[in-house]
């Protein structure tokens, strides 16, 4: 999707709404997720050896968190804060933001919109990027994954209505830039627009199909889609 599109799907936006594996952190860059994955398997596994092949099928360790606190509340509480020590540990050997995610943010803050970061991932985890990066200036809100509730991560749109009350702005008037077909999916459910960050190139057509407003491989992109055009 060139800036136009982009341009266009973020007119009239009030808020942007940032996922935040993906478009700021590569979250596992430095710490392998299907190990991180198999670690929470393995203790969730310890509780109940009934999980083992169940857990054992998937490598994402947000995936390992559904499945275990389906199966017992008790055991998905051991494991989300098992994922959230990981995730913390994960974020400081990360590396970089995301080329583009910076100016995308910058970009958004001088043309008056609001930030926030609405993730699956933890609150500490992304608090930790944040500042380990001097960004935490840019973002007004992080809504991480409800302890205790991972029925309410994304796609549920749980994270962007309560983002949106607490920006005090209509979550209609926000964009919620993703990697993830869940992110399109919450942002819909709620008269968000989406748009598709896809990173990874059969990204593209999943967020076609699904309807996205708009869709850039680049966050760079985005950044320059939300400064004035030239002549403006």
């Amino acid at each position: 999707m060139d800036t136009d599109g982009l341009r266009e799907a973020l007119f009239g936006t009030a808020a942007v709404l940032f996922d935040f594996d993906g478009p700021i952190c590569d979250v596992f860059a430095g710490w392998p997720a299907d190990q991180v994955a198999r670690e929470l398997s393995e203790i969730a596994a310890k509780s109940d050896p009934g999980l083992r092949g169940k857990l054992s099928a998937t490598d994402d360790p947000i995936e390992v968190l559904r499945l275990a606190h389906e199966a017992d509340a008790s055991i998905g509480l051991q494991v989300e804060e098992a994922l959230t020590a990981a995730e913390v540990a994960a974020v400081r050997v990360a590396g970089a933001p995301i080329p583009g995610a910076v100016d995308s943010m910058e970009a958004a803050r001088a043309a008056g919109r609001k930030i926030a970061v609405v993730s699956n991932n933890s609150t500490e985890c992304v608090r930790v990027f944040l500042d380990l990066h001097g960004l935490t200036n840019h973002v007004l809100e992080v809504i991480g994954r409800p302890e205790g509730h991972p029925e309410l991560m994304k796609p549920n749109p749980h994270p962007l209505l309560t983002a949106a009350e607490r920006l005090g702005i209509d979550v209609s008037l926000c964009a919620l830039i993703g990697d993830s077909l869940t992110d399109i999916q919450a942002a819909h459910a709620v008269g968000c627009t989406a748009i598709g960050y896809a990173n990874k190139p059969r990204k593209h057509q999943v967020f076609s199909e699904a309807g996205a407003e708009a869709i850039t491989a680049s966050m760079q992109a985005i950044a320059d889609a939300i400064r004035p055009a030239p002549g403006d």
